[in-house]
């Protein structure tokens, strides 16, 4: 574990993040991972950084949140806000004891909380102003989550987490021209049909530099294009509460219907704003690692055969106009063992079943990239 947490430690401030000669360095520790970021703080130093450190318990949090009020959060945001400002570099470590800690805080609360301190720490600052890399950490919850014992877990992390990505990079360039020479998208699938434009819309590939495990390429629909259903079929956790069947329909680019197991819940977040029935990301899961959930985002959006058509606000790279406090990455896998489906660019088939048709993207393809 120590050797393959120095690697990847030095990974992330090499090259993730690729810290400079003086650059101040923000390493939170959220749980647990304290051999990473302890590695980390060594290799910020190796490099000529000035690393600084920050831990966060989720259980705490918990109990910080279920009384809050909202100037209490907002004066949280300021003190933070201001620190961030001071930073170069940015770089979380994640090691969730319980993926659902927060679950039961109210949802009054946890939309104070993204609104009045995630949004203008993390989406106005953080995003936009440093260099940052979000990076998982193996527990027993992820372990559990996965179907594996957690020496398995650990193993399959470190497999992904230290992927070729800069092979992976070079494979991603014709998906990305595709991509950019396209008008209509139409996604089919069990209880999806959706169609919308991406025409003009930049392209981006993740290639390590921002999460880690990594592996997708991502655009954004023109914002009011959107119409049809979709229907995502892995469970997804979201303010700390696991959602399952989650289908949305749309029109003129908003969601004027969403269903899941808890129907009031999904649409009081939906409510947060208005960009929070907009679509501000589509993306493609590319990494050959990843081919069933971990039940965690940064996992899961990953996963080879995968799309996610995200709710909520544009990325920097990739705006498309939507200005929302939250961004929510719903996966839909589209290989035979979840069912199937197909992506079409302007009548041209690109995918079928989670694999890449036209002969120039199929080094995409999972056993190309192994």
């Amino acid at each position: 574990m120590n050797q393959r947490s120095k690697e990847l430690a030095k990974r992330i401030v090499t090259y993730s993040t690729d810290v400079k000669p003086g650059e101040r360095v923000l390493i939170e520790l959220i749980d647990h991972g304290e051999a990473l970021a302890s590695e980390l703080i060594k290799a910020v130093y190796d490099a000529g950084g000035e690393p600084f450190l920050q831990f966060r318990k989720e259980y705490i949090l918990k109990a910080l949140l279920e009384g809050c009020s909202e100037e209490q959060i907002k004066r949280m945001a300021e003190y933070e806000v201001r620190r961030m400002q001071d930073m170069q570099v940015y770089i979380c470590v994640f090691g969730k004891y319980n993926p659902q800690e927060l679950s039961s805080v109210p949802q009054e609360k946890m939309e104070l909380y993204s609104k009045y301190y995630t949004k203008p720490l993390h989406g106005d600052v953080r995003i936009k102003n440093t260099k940052w890399c979000l990076a998982a950490w193996p527990t027993n919850a992820l372990a559990e989550s996965a179907g594996m014992s957690f020496e398995e877990f650990q193993d399959f992390f470190f497999k992904i987490a230290n992927l070729d990505y800069t092979r992976m990079s070079r494979a991603m360039d014709g998906l990305i021209e595709v991509i950019e020479n396209t008008d209509r998208v139409r996604i089919i699938g069990p209880s999806t049909d959706i169609t919308f434009s991406i025409k003009g819309m930049p392209v981006v590939k993740c290639e390590g530099k921002r999460n880690i495990p990594d592996g997708e390429v991502y655009t954004a629909p023109v914002r009011e294009s959107v119409n049809g259903v979709i229907s995502y079929n892995i469970p997804s956790v979201f303010q700390d509460f696991q959602f399952e069947d989650v289908k949305f329909e749309f029109r003129d680019g908003k969601i004027v219907g969403a269903w899941a197991n808890d129907t009031e819940r999904i649409n009081k977040i939906l409510d947060a704003d208005d960009g929070a029935r907009y679509i501000g990301e589509f993306a493609f899961g590319l990494n050959p690692y990843l081919n069933k959930p971990v039940k965690t985002t940064i996992f899961d959006e990953k996963i080879c055969g995968s799309i996610h058509i995200t709710p909520g606000r544009a990325l920097n790279k990739c705006d498309n106009g939507n200005r929302s406090a939250i961004h929510w990455d719903l996966v839909q896998i589209q290989t035979i063992e979840y069912g199937g489906g197909e992506v079409w660019f302007d009548d041209v088939l690109v995918r079928r079943n989670g694999v890449f048709v036209p002969e120039a993207l199929q080094c995409l393809n999972p056993e190309n990239l192994i």
